[in-house]
């Protein structure tokens, strides 16, 4: 089996028959896709998504890149295994018409702390067709949350992909602040006092609205933005 095939074979929902027959002996345990992903989440962890190339995990496992091409196809491929991964962590409500927003919320809840616990992993979420099977399951649990609180299919549909872009893209940038108030080059991440002070810096007659409401524009703490703009999209559904 080449490595496209055994790619498409991880679409595949198992077979309980394959699984009970008899399995060839080895003379060695040969390395296997669950320990790439370990492995892989574990530079994340350590060094952030961007030190993640195929020779680094390869070197990481000590092994070959030869040897790495024969799990996974290429990075996107090894992208959807990591995806995948941290999607089979989520647990997904039975849908509840009566809490179908909240529910949602909470399931991309999830998503965001899973993501935020490997740096940048969700730029590995973004153009991504959801083909992994725990990926899939993900939509198709936000998408039954989404039915039974009566939302229209083609709208839910687009809500799921619009709410799932942009917890990608909250925690990516949450991770490239993290990561540049970590270095040298801190002076670009800004603290609110900062941020109020440059807005008050700035000529009233050119930006009346910016000075006049510095503080607004620069109120929130943790993930308050994150929880306002969930609520702004979700209950915007209700209303359509």
């Amino acid at each position: 089996m080449n490595p496209r095939e055994r790619r498409v074979a991880r679409h595949q929902p198992p077979n309980p028959e394959a699984e009970t027959g008899p399995r060839p002996r080895r003379r060695k345990a040969p390395i296997t896709v669950e320990q790439v992903i370990d492995t892989a989440l574990g530079v994340i962890a350590a060094e952030g998504y961007e030190a993640l190339t195929m020779r680094r995990l390869a070197g990481v496992l000590d092994t070959g890149p030869a040897s790495l091409y024969a799990h996974v196809v290429n990075k996107a491929d090894l992208d959807e295994l990591l995806i995948g991964r941290l999607c089979a962590e989520l647990v997904l409500p039975e849908p509840d018409p009566a809490a179908w927003r909240e529910q949602i919320r909470g399931v991309c809840t999830q998503i965001r702390e899973q993501y935020l616990k490997y740096p940048g992993i969700s730029r590995a979420a973004l153009a991504m067709a959801p083909t992994d099977l725990e990926t899939v399951r993900v939509s198709e649990g936000m998408l039954a949350i989404m039915l039974a609180g009566g939302v229209a299919p083609q709208t839910a549909a687009w809500a799921i992909d619009a709410l799932l872009l942009y917890v990608a893209a909250y925690c990516l940038e949450v991770s490239i602040a993290r990561q540049r108030s970590a270095q040298d080059d801190a002076i670009w991440v800004h603290d609110r006092d900062e941020l109020l002070r440059r807005f008050a810096a700035l000529p009233a007659e050119t930006f009346p609205h910016t000075t006049r409401h510095a503080a607004e524009l620069t109120a929130g703490e943790g993930h308050d933005r994150f929880d306002f703009t969930l609520a702004l999209m979700i209950d915007g559904l209700a209303h359509r």
